[in-house]
């Protein structure tokens, strides 16, 4: 049975991890093995849950508890639930609640790239992608249009910040996927290396003189490809298209020069699956 405590005091440490902590405090990086990270609604609550990850308290509007949360909060067993009316709870953590609810939980250790790799046959690669929605949405179509795995550079956002796990929809928690390297230094180089050892090809998504287009043959005919997405503003940089085996563009029309990079990866996902 779920503890149910009413909120009487927001300045209860115990409400820290959904008031007061930042998201670089919240994953703890001098000790990995205490971070956590906030799940928000029930879709991405359930799907966090469905995939192992243990949950530590929940934050919610009480008329939740019989409601919507209710099947959450029984698959959790003795974990607190701390409740207060809307008001209260946007009072506490500075917005409104999407469907009202929050759920700590532990953050996992992240597997190796091998670990992710293995077996797939198409991986997305983010390069200092930063915005969460943008994150969030990349996972999604990643989930959705056959990608085996997503890698991230050390510079992206973090997959688990709430935000980017609640536009996922959960799908964060259902594709696999790890960071590629400790440090900035580690990418491009060696990190594409690495992935060539895997027997990834590269893609780089990127406008250049030599770009081939995203239908061209070649690129459906690789066993295993590697699609590489550059930042929102000034794309991927020199040296990662310099790196890579392909250079890939979208063809525009009526003179657009790119798609946000959140759609232009459905695009590649959908177009360069494995066949």
């Amino acid at each position: 049975m779920a503890e149910i405590i009413e909120i009487t005091d927001l300045s209860q440490p115990e409400l820290d991890v959904y008031a007061r902590l930042t998201e670089s405090q919240l994953r703890n990086r001098r000790e990995p093995e205490k971070g956590i990270f906030i799940a928000e609604s029930p879709k991405v609550i359930t799907r966090a849950l469905d995939a192992g990850f243990e949950p530590l308290s929940f934050l919610m509007e009480r008329k939740h508890i019989e409601g919507q949360a209710r099947e959450v909060i029984a698959r959790c067993g003795n974990i607190p639930v701390y409740t207060a009316e809307r008001e209260v709870l946007a009072s506490l953590t500075g917005y409104e609640l999407t469907r009202g609810i929050l759920c700590a939980m532990r953050r996992p250790k992240l597997p190796t790239v091998e670990d992710v790799c293995a077996g797939a046959r198409r991986v997305a690669v983010l390069e200092g992608i930063v915005d969460a929605t943008n994150v969030g949405a990349i996972f999604r179509s990643a989930a959705a249009l056959h990608m085996d795995a997503v890698l991230l550079t050390p510079t992206c956002c973090d997959p688990l910040i709430r935000r980017a796990a609640r536009v996922s929809m959960g799908t964060v928690f259902q594709i696999p996927w790890t960071v590629i390297g400790d440090s900035p230094a580690d990418w491009p180089h060696p990190g594409i290396e690495r992935l060539q050892k895997l027997g990834f090809k590269t893609a780089a998504m990127a406008l250049s003189d030599d770009s081939v287009p995203i239908d061209d043959p070649g690129l459906a005919a690789e066993e295993k490809l590697a699609i590489v997405l550059g930042t929102e503003g000034d794309g991927l940089s020199k040296s990662t298209i310099a790196g890579c085996d392909y250079t890939v563009l979208i063809p525009m029309s009526h003179g657009v020069d790119s798609l946000n990079v959140a759609a232009a990866s459905a695009v590649a996902f959908w177009q360069l699956k494995a066949k």
